[in-house]
Formats: C-alpha cells, sequence, structure tokens
C-alpha cells in the first residue's frame, strides 16, 4: 500500500469517527403560526421537565424533538443539551422529556464485535411556558 492511501484512510476514519460523535436532533413543529413569531432562546435558559405535571402554568407545545447519537462517543448529558438547543432556536423556553432509550447489551456487545455503532435515542416535547402563567393553574 502506498504511504498516500494509508494517510487517506486515516484521514477519512478520523472524519467519520468524529461525525459519529455528533448528536443529531431535528424537529417537527406543531403550531408553525406560534412558533414563528417567537424569538430564540438561549439553550441554558430552556427548562427541561420530567414529565409534562412538572410545568406550572399554562403552555403552548411548539414541536416534536427527535435526538439520536451513537452511544459509544456520547452521553445523554449531550443528547439532552442538543434538544435544549434546538428547543431554543425554535422559541421554546422548556422541554418535556417522553423518554431516551439506550441500546441493550446484547445489541452493545454485537456492535462492538462487528465494529458497528448503536444508538441512543431522544424524544421531546418543545413547548412555551408564558411567564405571567406561572402563578396559574390552568395548565393544558
Amino acid at each position: 500500500m502506498s504511504r498516500h492511501f494509508i494517510v487517506r484512510c486515516a484521514v477519512l476514519s478520523a472524519v467519520l469517527l468524529s461525525a459519529s460523535a455528533c448528536v443529531s436532533t431535528n424537529a417537527t413543529l406543531l403550531n408553525v403560526a406560534a412558533s414563528g413569531s417567537r424569538t430564540p432562546v438561549p439553550a441554558e435558559q430552556v427548562r427541561l421537565y420530567r414529565v409534562a405535571s412538572q410545568v406550572v402554568g399554562r403552555y403552548d407545545e411548539i414541536a416534536l424533538i427527535n435526538s439520536a447519537s451513537a452511544s459509544q462517543f456520547t452521553n445523554e448529558q449531550k443528547m439532552l443539551e442538543s434538544m435544549r438547543k434546538k428547543a431554543g432556536q425554535l422559541g421554546a423556553n422548556g422541554v418535556i422529556l417522553e423518554g431516551i432509550s439506550e441500546p441493550s447489551a446484547g445489541a452493545k456487545v454485537a456492535a462492538a464485535v462487528l465494529g458497528a455503532s448503536t444508538e441512543r435515542k431522544g424524544k421531546a416535547i418543545a413547548i412555551y411556558v408564558y411567564p405571567d402563567s406561572s402563578r396559574a393553574t390552568d395548565r393544558r
């Protein structure tokens, strides 16, 4: 093998490895009219809720959020950060988690033996909680 070929393979491997370390997050808008008029919110200001009952006050559902990442190279924290960032871009100030699914132990072992990767997946709902509604008991 030529040295040039080996270098190209090494560079390609590094690119693929770094790409697989990323969290892929997308959103499906639920209320286009409402979300289009919202100002983006910094990710660190987007609050995470484990369940909808934790949200105090009135809120609008903005979008469904789906995330996926290679479980070997990322963790749940990075996935949650990605969801918060995407929600904030849409003008949401909250995220209700619907769940994060981890690959089974068997899938992880099989992937390690075969040199493949397994995916961690997460689902959530981006919401906008009205600031003046924290005193109200009306919940959606």
